[in-house]
């Protein structure tokens, strides 16, 4: 069922505006798939119906689950924001972009941090071969619509200055300014570039989905194959949504896990835009010639959500702050409803779009092309070990009572384990995440030589990428006592 049925069956087609085209209308050079990459912000691996949550609805996400694969082990390449996308657009693991997190690396409390972190760069250099640029160079039409956080157009790193023709959204911020037009920041005296102009209580959500759908209309009209890189703000802080939408969750029965109505609401908000993208696909006739890409930049920000069967949130080295949902479909590829359980990562998405196409790479690439795996062949894809690396400092919520969230870590996925080295203590943990997903067992003690031989892996591995590794002590660390 294509998604124009779908939403006639569901009773919503007549939100949104029909997209008349027709099929001879649409001559173009169909060699190449066109690409719409779909990237939430702060989606908790389960915060999807077909990842069982009982409170959040999300009909089209789920109906695009059905439609293509999902992906049990997909890994954002970062546990936040920042540091994720650079490595989305760049295909490299941080230590060879610079950025390691949102802002400064040295936050929280300065008296509890024992060591000094490293110095974090906040924006993806220009110098770097983009994947925007990757495609472009492949005969893409590229646009860019939403949450950018990796430099401004004004200085040479925003998506303009990165390979994209359209830049709808994207500047330095990693904050939506407001949910609601006007779009604009009353401190910084800057609006969203492309949303100066908008209708009052206009919601960002939509309105981003409304710029992704002019692109598309405007992208099939043309000779090129187009890539839309759909980068949602949500369902990131500060949590605002619809009234309406609000108040329906309001009336709904609490779910074990998930019960906030607002967050609730935004994500039928995100759930409502992918259906649209879908539809304006199907629409303009363009869907058989595809790939839809639908995940998370990180796991979901704790207490905001709940991230449960996983340990951790939002900027942890544990599973919810790293696994993310993943949804590919393409068409006469993927199999419809079908599961891929290999353990796959952020930095995989550059190498696999561009070698799909055609492309070569000319930069060093940490990621694979995972193409095969879209295909259902799992078989001659060569197993390899993910590594993440964290050389700064993340404050605690308030109210959990601790002083971070995250400290300096390094981490190394091998097939089925885990192992976590902290540097202020220089403290092993070690999971097995097919026994122990919510990662309740550090079993470093009981299996020794395998601790020490994922540790000499994550030391060659921090060697070869030259990254910084955290050794000065901090002079205003404050030693309690004991």
């Amino acid at each position: 069922m294509m998604f124009r049925n779908f939403y006639l069956a569901a009773g919503t087609l007549s939100l949104f505006p029909f997209v008349n085209a027709q099929a001879s209308d649409l001559s173009r050079n169909q060699g190449k798939p066109n690409i719409v990459f779909i990237m939430a912000d702060d989606l908790g691996w389960n915060d999807l119906g077909y990842t069982g949550s009982d409170y959040h609805e999300t009909p089209c996400i789920d109906y695009l689950a059905s439609e293509g694969m999902i992906f049990t082990n997909a890994y954002s390449a970062a546990a936040n924001s920042a540091p994720s996308r650079a490595c989305f657009m760049s295909g490299m693991y941080t230590p060879r972009h610079g950025v390691f997190t949102v802002g400064s690396s040295a936050r929280g409390n300065k008296k509890k941090r024992k060591l000094i972190p490293v110095e974090n760069t906040e924006d993806l250099r220009a110098d770097f071969i983009t994947l925007g640029e990757a495609l472009k160079a492949q005969g893409y039409t590229c646009g860019h619509i939403g949450k950018w956080h990796l430099g401004d157009d004004s200085d040479g790193t925003g998506p303009f200055s990165q390979g994209f023709d359209l830049n709808i959204a994207g500047c330095r911020a990693g904050t939506p300014y407001s949910y609601f037009y006007p779009y604009c920041s009353k401190k910084k005296g800057a609006c969203h570039p492309g949303l100066e102009q908008g209708k009052e209580g206009e919601y960002l959500t939509d309105r981003l989905t409304d710029e992704a759908v002019k692109f598309l209309i405007d992208s099939s009209k043309g000779s090129r194959p187009f890539f839309l890189y759909m980068a949602h703000h949500a369902v990131h802080v500060p949590l605002k949504a619809p009234a309406n939408l609000t108040e329906k969750y309001l009336g709904k029965q609490r779910g074990k896990y998930h019960h906030n109505p607002v967050y609730a609401a935004m994500m039928e908000s995100l759930d409502s835009g992918v259906g649209r993208i879908c539809h304006t696909l199907d629409s303009l006739g363009v869907a058989d010639n595809t790939i839809i890409i639908f995940t998370s930049d990180n796991g979901g920000s704790e207490p905001v959500t709940d991230n449960f069967m996983l340990r951790g949130g939002k900027g942890m080295p544990y599973e919810g702050g790293i696994r993310v949902p993943l949804i590919v479909k393409w068409p006469g590829h993927t199999k419809a409803g079908s599961k891929c359980d290999v353990a796959v990562n952020g930095i995989d998405f550059y190498p696999t779009l561009v070698g799909m196409v055609g492309g070569k790479a000319e930069q060093t690439l940490d990621g694979e092309n995972i193409s095969c795996l879209f295909e259902g062949d799992d078989k001659n894809f060569k197993s390899r070990d993910l590594f993440w690396h964290f050389p700064a400092y993340l404050e605690a919520n308030r109210k959990s009572g601790m002083n971070f969230r995250a400290t300096p870590y390094s981490i190394v996925r091998s097939g089925e384990w885990k192992l976590i080295y902290f540097y202020e203590t220089s403290e092993v943990e070690l999971y097995n995440l097919e026994k122990d997903v919510m990662e309740t067992q550090n079993v470093a003690e009981k299996y020794p030589r395998l601790a020490n031989e994922l540790g000499k892996k994550l030391k060659r591995w921090i060697a070869d990428t030259d990254a910084f590794v955290p050794t000065e002590k901090n002079p205003d660390y404050e030693v309690i006592e004991k």
